[in-house]
């Protein structure tokens, strides 16, 4: 989760303290490990608390966010989009994950498509593994391991917040480039990269 500004402030606080509410908030917490089911009715449930999404702070240049606590011991994050911004193609490795938008609308184009673990750097994509999903505020989706994908607020004007949860926390998150059918590995980032 590489981003530009992190929420730090008193706002950030406020976003921490509304976040140990949401997480502390009655649900069917799993005993075991969260599964996709258990991330996705957390990030819903989360996105819906009005406080929580109205404390995060906004910066009109870089993506900000705020660090949740998670069902299970999963690694959740809270995050401002300023439009026309981004994550770049990337994947979560072993984690599976959920998110949803909260506010704004989000748009994830995916690859339908296991890539291999390790061992190369630049695959030729063949027709038909692109997929594109709008995710207007409420929609959200849960997603297995070695899912890669982007994520984008394409508004011109309207910044976007959304949750997202990973189980287990985040190892590493692989970043690739894209040209046509040509991707890419261009960077290997570990949990101390964005933290």
């Amino acid at each position: 989760m590489s981003v530009s500004a992190p929420a730090s402030s008193a706002s950030a606080s406020s976003a921490r303290a509304s976040a140990a509410r949401a997480s502390a908030a009655p649900a069917s917490a799993p005993a075991s490990e969260p599964t996709q089911a258990d991330l996705l009715a957390f990030v819903r449930r989360t996105a819906a608390d009005p406080d929580l999404i109205a404390s995060l702070p906004l910066d009109p240049e870089g993506r900000t966010w705020v660090r949740l606590e998670g069902p299970g011991g999963s690694e959740a994050w809270l995050i401002g989009w300023p439009p026309g911004t981004g994550t770049g193609w990337h994947d979560h490795a072993d984690s599976v994950g959920a998110f949803v938008t909260a506010a704004g609308e989000l748009k994830e184009n995916s690859l339908a498509v296991r890539l291999p673990a390790d061992g190369w750097k630049t695959l030729e994509l063949t027709d038909g593994v692109d997929l594109e999903r709008r995710l207007p505020t409420g929609k959200g989706r849960s997603f297995g391991h070695h899912h890669v994908h982007e994520v984008l607020n394409e508004s011109a004007d309207q910044h976007a917040i959304s949750v997202h949860a990973y189980y287990p926390p985040l190892p590493q998150m692989r970043r690739f480039s894209r040209s046509g059918p040509i991707l890419r590995l261009e960077q290997v980032e570990r949990p101390e990269d964005w933290q």
